[in-house]
């Protein structure tokens, strides 16, 4: 099992298996699958080498051994100054990624999206955690189509019809001189120790569609997002954490599409990757998923649907790319939210987001 799998209270050696570049012409149905549905298959292609990051921005340790430390154990609960600072990173963390959004089209590679957001780091004083992390070799996580998660940036144009995630992770940390900005890009699995005294961490993704996009992957990305709601609308305080899993699993399910559970959520805040951690399918065995919510407790949710298995393989020659083990495309939604007295609140809401919520409630 990869190291990057760990974390999940998930059986994961049930839903994962390892297998070399060699192995995909072995990929089943691959063909009839891509073919049925109008996509592009997306296999390992060219990379660029690591970019450099200037010795003025401050960077976290494993920037110079590629080593992340220890998650915590216990689930922490934020004070109203902590909450404060979340509001602020999440904020920032949605611009970023709605930023990084509208470089998406047509003929773009997902390298030149990885420079984009390099770049953006370094011009705010920023380090883009991804670089280094266990070893991760670029700035920002690309998943196209077949890809699930921790697809790595590359020289393959997006095609017509390709369906793509982009997963924003933003770290701000309070200093005596100001404040100081590290930004993180990653997909599902987060687990790194921030020396960074009063850093706070905010979580959000989406799945962007480009070009034209066949009904079937429209429908996938849509339900995805659905799910997401679905998990949020549990979310208040004397709710067990169960019921997430449960409301995502239930609509997926009815719409024709599986959830893949190798993946999770997880708590965040002045830790990257903290308890609890937050499965998108109902574990009723488990007992860390019948732990009740509290006021103060921030977590992501963030589930991967697929319109085929539930099964994924990591690429055993780069140890991250994990790709659905038949084939099918998958999509992915995320937010942070924080538990409040009278339900929740998504802190990585967008502008546009918020704007309707307010007319739903006016009206």
């Amino acid at each position: 099992m990869r190291r990057n799998l760990t974390y999940c209270i998930y059986h994961a050696s049930k839903a994962s298996k390892v297998f070399p570049v060699s192995a995909l012409s072995r990929y089943r149905s691959v063909n009839d699958i891509s073919k049925r549905h109008k996509f592009s298959l997306v296999l390992p292609h060219k990379t660029t080498p690591v970019k450099g990051i200037p010795d003025h921005i401050q960077k976290p340790p494993y920037a110079f051994t590629g080593v992340v430390g220890p998650k915590p154990l216990d689930i922490d609960i934020k004070t109203e100054e902590q909450i404060a600072v979340m509001r602020d990173t999440c904020r920032l963390a949605r611009k970023i990624l709605d930023s990084a959004g509208r470089h998406l089209k047509v003929g773009v590679t997902t390298d030149e999206i990885d420079e984009f957001v390099h770049q953006m780091c370094i011009d705010n004083g920023a380090y883009p955690s991804p670089l280094m992390y266990n070893h991760f070799p670029k700035s920002i996580c690309t998943s196209v189509n077949n890809v699930a998660c921790h697809g790595i940036p590359d020289l393959r144009p997006l095609e017509d019809g390709d369906i793509i995630n982009v997963d924003i992770t933003h770290k701000k940390t309070h200093m005596t001189t100001g404040l100081f900005m590290i930004l993180l890009l990653q997909s599902a699995e987060k687990c790194w120790k921030t020396i960074y005294k009063n850093g706070v961490h905010g979580d959000v993704s989406k799945t962007y569609l480009i070009g034209a996009v066949d009904e079937k992957g429209r429908q996938l990305v849509e339900v995805t997002e659905k799910c997401l709601y679905a998990g949020i609308a549990q979310c208040r305080p004397g709710q067990k954490f169960l019921a997430i899993g449960t409301a995502i699993r239930d609509l997926a399910k009815a719409n024709g599409f599986s959830v893949i559970p190798a993946f999770c959520g997880h708590g965040i805040g002045h830790e990257f990757h903290t308890p609890p951690d937050i499965v998108h399918i109902p574990l009723d065995g488990c007992e860390s998923q019948h732990v009740t919510m509290k006021e103060g407790m921030t977590f992501t949710i963030e589930p991967i649907l697929s319109e085929g298995t539930d099964m994924i393989a990591i690429l055993e020659d780069d140890g991250w790319t994990a790709l659905s083990e038949d084939g099918s495309r998958s999509a992915q939604f995320e937010h942070t939210v924080l538990i409040t007295s009278g339900g929740c609140e998504i802190l990585t809401i967008s502008e546009e987001e918020l704007k309707r919520e307010r007319k739903k409630k006016d009206a």
